[in-house]
């Protein structure tokens, strides 16, 4: 599988260093959809504040990978809901820290949570 960034020159506003337009992905042999995941513990209830939420939820991430023989290394696409956009930077610096560093195409929405304790859910496609 190989993983080509798009990130046009012209026609369209410049991509930013944690960003980028689009990835390609040519001859991946799996798909994997993730559901929104939450910053939820094993017993289901919800880290006090947002850094342990979002410590949870790349936890979380990463157990589903795992157990389709997977890493964050082939996350493709992610989307944030953020319940606040004061978050917006702290849930940056979580994805840059759990994807080492590497852009994948990515939209942060801000949104009403269905539970006031929910302050993040983040979605993912990987591919592999």
């Amino acid at each position: 599988m190989e993983m080509i960034a798009r990130n046009p020159a012209s026609g369209t506003y410049a991509a930013s260093p944690d960003y980028i337009h689009a990835l390609e992905v040519k001859h991946p042999s799996r798909l994997l959809f993730v559901s929104g995941t939450m910053g939820l513990n094993q017993q289901g209830m919800a880290a006090a504040d947002l850094e342990g939420q979002l410590e949870l939820i790349w936890s979380n991430l990463r157990a589903i990978l795992t157990s389709a023989d997977m890493t964050v290394g082939n996350i493709v696409r992610l989307t944030s809901y953020l319940r606040d956009g004061a978050f917006m930077e702290a849930n940056q610096n979580a994805r840059l820290r759990a994807l080492n560093g590497r852009a994948v195409p990515t939209t942060a929405i801000i949104v009403e949570t269905l539970r006031d304790d929910w302050l993040v859910e983040i979605e993912i496609i990987a591919a592999g």
